[in-house]
């Protein structure tokens, strides 16, 4: 689709494009688009996601990326896939933008009914296209296929219910693709008219990619996690080990996995163990509850802002919005309690010995305070940040972070825990230290900026499963508070494209400038806003939030 001067080609517009190429080859070549298609189903059936695991993608191309891997043989593929005990295999059957056909989903089905009869391990076999009748879902059926791929937002209503009717009438499941606010409305109804036979049929996906600007977020599914059903998957964004158990982690049954696996396939066996390694745990948790505060702010700060367009990306929601705030360096009561009442989204209490060491007493004591005092939407989440997870202050914060006391814990400066055994660390950014011994903590990674070198423990961190990772001001013989900022040239070129958690030099005077340049989704202030160590000023705490409406 040409795009005018100075337009934006959104997703959307190229959603809708698909969806028309493929009604007028329709309209030309029937619903088998021109290929013999068996009268009858001649293989078993696997049950969809039956056990919690992997879908691995047979994927030759995409809209975003063009050719993937334009010449993979799916039957080989496929096979790489069941090696490594992937719990199903995803075809791609769209012909025009991912160089699809049902001629890979039969060859893909004929494998697993092969392997079924030798006695191995079989996977389910999803197609997964933009479908829009219900007869596509008998071809699905007689080609094969255990799923079927149902896109809400393609779908209205009463067709989305009569396509998972009919899936269900052959003892296939409905793999609903959701995302969009009334996506989800569609999926409940579906779910309540199905019934008791719903919590068999149907599994949701959510995606990770924001199909107006082909940007993946990994925090968006975990802001969701609690809307969907029982089996649920996470889709797009999986692209080493470290993010297979991130998804687990946040209490998804299963993850779907395209371009990295059918580029390399080797990868297959590493994604598929580390995802069945994790589990729902504490950090998942975590990252869950701040995605949701995220959307709940975000909603709040656009309920005044006028929309003049049917659809908007991520980025046009949420893009230019006040970022989420976090005080750092919390050592009194009243400092608390007047940012979490300007509006703070986060307060940081060190443990490390610094100027800002605060004590365990302190911290349980204000916790239990703040959180009388305000409703869980309202209270600051609470972090402790940790140098040294060794050190008894370290294990001080590690402890209150398991008991709840606090939300999590900042590994600053240092790396954080596996998620799962099987996710591999960098042998750079290995931790050798008792925490590894309990990787279930609520906690995310701070890394010191101070030159571009510096960006490949940020760059190893994201492998490793972290959806967000602060950035702070690198000085020299001392850990945070400094005062100083991240070079701005640095910033630009090297902080890449998922949200950037930004600390370092924030004051009242400049934090409206950084905005402007970073669009930052969280500042972490800490020196910006104090009298001396650990000692806010209200009257620069009050001009920060007032800086920040502006």
């Amino acid at each position: 689709m040409p795009a005018q001067a100075g337009m934006t080609i959104y997703m959307s517009d190229i959603l809708q494009t698909i969806v028309e190429k493929r009604r007028a080859d329709i309209e030309r070549l029937g619903l088998n688009f021109g290929i013999d298609i068996p009268e009858k189903r001649c293989v078993g059936h696997t049950e969809f996601l039956g056990n919690a695991g992997a879908i691995l993608e047979v994927k030759r191309a995409s809209p975003s990326k063009g050719d993937i891997a334009p010449d993979l043989n799916p039957v080989t593929l496929a096979t790489t896939y069941a090696e490594a005990h992937a719990q199903a295999v995803s075809v791609l059957t769209e012909m025009n933008y991912f160089k699809g056909s049902l001629r890979d989903l039969i060859a893909v089905a004929d494998l697993m009914e092969s392997r079924r009869q030798q006695g191995l391990h079989a996977c389910a076999v999803l197609r997964k296209d933009f479908l829009l009748y219900e007869d596509e879902i008998d071809i699905a059926y007689h080609c094969g296929a255990d799923a079927v791929l149902l896109i809400a937002r393609i779908l209205d209503d009463e067709q989305l219910v009569k396509m998972a009717k009919r899936a269900q009438s052959f003892d296939m499941q409905a793999f609903v693709e959701v995302r969009e606010k009334d996506d989800f409305r569609k999926l409940q109804i579906v779910t309540e008219t199905l019934g008791d036979a719903a919590a068999k049929t149907i599994v949701a996906g959510v995606n990770s990619r924001d199909l107006a600007t082909f940007h993946t977020d990994p925090l968006v599914p975990a802001s969701v996690r609690s809307k969907l059903p029982a089996k649920a998957v996470f889709e797009s964004g999986i692209l080493s080990a470290g993010d297979a158990a991130y998804a687990r982690s946040l209490g998804f049954t299963g993850i779907l996995v395209g371009e990295a696996v059918a580029k390399n396939p080797p990868l297959a066996k590493e994604v598929v163990g580390a995802f069945e390694a994790c589990g729902e745990n504490a950090r998942g948790r975590f990252w869950k509850k701040f995605a949701e505060r995220k959307v709940l702010k975000h909603i709040h700060a656009s309920s005044n802002v006028t929309c003049h367009c049917e659809k908007q990306s991520d980025e046009a929601i949420f893009g230019k919005n006040r970022p989420l705030v976090k005080i750092c360096g919390i050592t009194r009561e009243e400092d608390g309690m007047l940012a979490a009442e300007l509006g703070a989204d986060m307060l940081g209490f060190v443990f490390s010995t610094t100027k800002r060491l605060t004590t365990e007493e302190f911290v349980r004591s204000f916790a239990e305070k703040i959180r009388a005092a305000r409703t869980p939407e309202k209270a600051p989440l609470l972090v402790g940040v940790i140098t040294d997870p060794n050190s008894e202050e370290g294990k001080t914060a590690i402890k209150l972070a398991q008991e709840g006391v606090l939300d999590a814990a900042q590994f600053h400066g240092i790396p954080t825990p596996a998620l799962s055994k099987q996710a591999p660390a960098q042998s750079n950014q290995a931790c050798h230290c008792e925490h590894d011994l309990y990787p279930d903590i609520p906690c995310y990674a701070a890394v010191r900026v101070g030159e571009a070198s510096d960006f490949e423990q940020v760059a190893s961190l994201r492998k490793n499963g972290e959806p967000r990772i602060l950035l702070d001001a690198k000085v020299e013989g001392i850990p945070g508070g400094t005062g100083k900022t991240i070079p701005e040239s640095l910033l630009r070129e090297k902080a890449g494209d998922l949200p950037i958690w930004l600390a370092g030099g924030i004051t009242p005077e400049n934090v409206g400038t950084i905005c402007e340049k970073f669009h930052p989704e969280l500042i972490d202030v800490s020196s910006g806003v104090e009298d001396a160590p650990g000692i806010k000023n209200p009257e620069k705490l009050q001009a920060l939030f007032r800086a920040l409406k502006k």
